[in-house]
């Protein structure tokens, strides 16, 4: 640990980051780019691009990833807090309650109260911690009925931030990721290109310097009629929704049989 207080901590000092959460953290959908498939079944994604950029500016850093895809916040506080806590970083990024948000009947309140929890431990750490809002459901026809529910939560996780001196990350008001070419095909994990573009947002509120610009406007998209985009609500609905409410059903998650990819804090160098 650096020994700086979360306020006083700059780019320079965090030379040790710690990230947390699901599917989002672990980087789904964005696969390395020297590969044809994921390595290993793993993803990159906007946390380890943020280590590469820490990388870049401090020369190393030692990185750590321990997000799997599917946790509810509760398996996160019970699988990877601890473990964070034991590798004391100068960084934590935490990203959790999406899951439980978009289950049916969920309730923001009870999983808010969770997540206070969580940052109330990793304070104690004396960590820099980064939140995340959730993302805007507004232009997912299918999804957006749940826009109330996120944007509830959404104020309890700034209300926490406050309280702890906590940086967030407002997703939610991030219209860049409005586009579809900024989501894979399941419209719930983010392309590459979106990974990028997130990571580029989190580097801004930490003060790392980074080439490009998350908010640069996507070039113009290719017309589609109205049958071309009813076409992809059904291939969406039949090759995931369905998949993901079976999965419910029956009490299974796509992280069953997965592990953290980084468990600990290994070295990141500057690409020379």
């Amino acid at each position: 640990m650096s020994g700086f207080g979360t306020n006083d901590l700059t780019s320079k000092d965090i030379l040790s980051y710690v990230a947390l959460g699901d599917s989002f953290t672990e980087g789904m959908s964005d696969p390395y780019p020297d590969s044809d498939s994921v390595p290993n079944g793993r993803y990159r994604g906007w946390a380890d691009r943020v280590a590469e950029h820490l990388a870049d500016a401090v020369g190393e850093v030692r990185y750590a990833n321990l997000a799997v895809r599917g946790r509810l916040i509760r398996q996160i506080v019970d699988e990877q807090l601890p473990r964070a806590v034991e590798l004391s970083p100068d960084l934590i990024t935490l990203c959790a309650g999406g899951n439980d948000i978009i289950r049916p009947g969920a309730d923001p309140d009870a999983v808010a109260a969770v997540f206070a929890e969580a940052v109330a431990e990793l304070s104690r750490t004396g960590a820099r911690i980064v939140v995340f809002t959730g993302f805007d459901t507004n232009w997912q026809p299918v999804m957006r009925h749940m826009r109330g529910r996120i944007a509830t939560y959404n104020m309890h996780l700034r209300a926490i931030a406050d309280r702890y001196g906590c940086d967030v990350v407002d997703v939610w008001s991030m219209r860049a990721l409005d586009d579809a070419r900024a989501w894979n095909w399941d419209r719930l994990h983010l392309s590459p290109e979106g990974h990028r573009r997130l990571a580029l947002r989190v580097c801004e509120v930490l003060g790392v310097p980074a080439d490009g610009d998350w908010n640069e406007p996507w070039p113009p998209a290719e017309p589609r009629d109205w049958r071309a985009a009813r076409q992809e609500d059904l291939h969406w609905a039949r090759e995931f929704l369905v998949p993901w409410i079976h999965r419910r059903l029956t009490g299974r998650s796509s992280g069953d049989d997965v592990t953290a990819k980084r468990p600990g804090l290994e070295p990141l160098r500057r690409e020379r």
